[in-house]
């Protein structure tokens, strides 16, 4: 069985990088993430992006798409949560680019190792200006895996703020993992503890598994990370 980690990283790749299947309804929110599926795929498609030594510029132009599908900004705000409010202005700009790039390097730096799973729109939610997008993930054993995109709407937009992969809120992970540091320590700590994740080579970051830290030393995981427990060390929530 999979792990929930490992799901929520498959949903985020998954929603940059799939074969869609036919919606069994949708409504603009579901439109308007086909739109920016079909221009992924368009970038892979792309036979100068296909050429070796490309991988960084394929990256790149997928960046750029998800920034039109994820509200980072929303998505910091929600993960901070209480703490939010309590920050500068600068420390919030600051906090939005440690996590933006900690969710790039995390998830779409691994959408090279896609294997083809595949997606299906079976629905969607709206309740004034925001909405849940309704999916799942077909693996190729054929297992179901449901995963819904809670969006809001901005001007002619819809933007997502949050991915919930069998009722287990990214943003949710990411605001226990934050909580949990501030309380022990503090907010600067949780700030050291991003960028020392920033500094880490892309590669490794990719490739390792977490190896245990020193004991009382904060980290925060990210979604392909194993979440074993290791002492002082922040897990996924269940």
């Amino acid at each position: 069985m999979m792990r929930r980690p490992a799901l929520i990283l498959l949903a985020v790749v998954s929603i940059l990088a799939v074969c869609v299947g036919r919606a069994a309804w949708a409504g603009p929110p579901s439109d308007q993430l086909r739109v920016q599926i079909d221009n992924v795929l368009k970038v892979f498609a792309d036979p100068e992006l296909r050429k070796d030594g490309k991988a960084q510029a394929r990256r790149v132009a997928i960046r750029k798409i998800a920034s039109d599908i994820f509200d980072f900004t929303e998505i910091t705000k929600r993960s901070l949560g209480r703490h939010w409010q309590a920050r500068t202005p600068a420390e919030q700009a600051e906090f939005v680019g440690l996590l933006t790039d900690l969710l790039e390097r995390t998830y779409v730096s691994k959408i090279d190792n896609y294997t083809g799973e595949k997606v299906a729109f079976v629905g969607e939610a709206l309740d004034g200006g925001v909405a849940t997008v309704r999916t799942k993930i077909v693996t190729k054993q054929g297992t179901e895996i449901p995963i819904d995109y809670r969006m809001y709407n901005r001007g002619d937009r819809w933007l997502t703020y949050d991915v919930a992969v069998e009722g287990v809120s990214l943003v949710g992970n990411y605001r226990t993992q934050f909580n949990a540091i501030i309380q022990r320590t503090s907010y600067q700590e949780l700030v050291k503890t991003m960028k020392a994740k920033q500094a880490e080579a892309p590669a490794a970051t990719v490739a390792r598994r977490e190896e245990p830290g020193p004991a009382g030393a904060p980290r925060v995981t990210g979604a392909g990370e194993d979440p074993r427990p290791v002492p002082g060390a922040l897990r996924q929530s269940p």
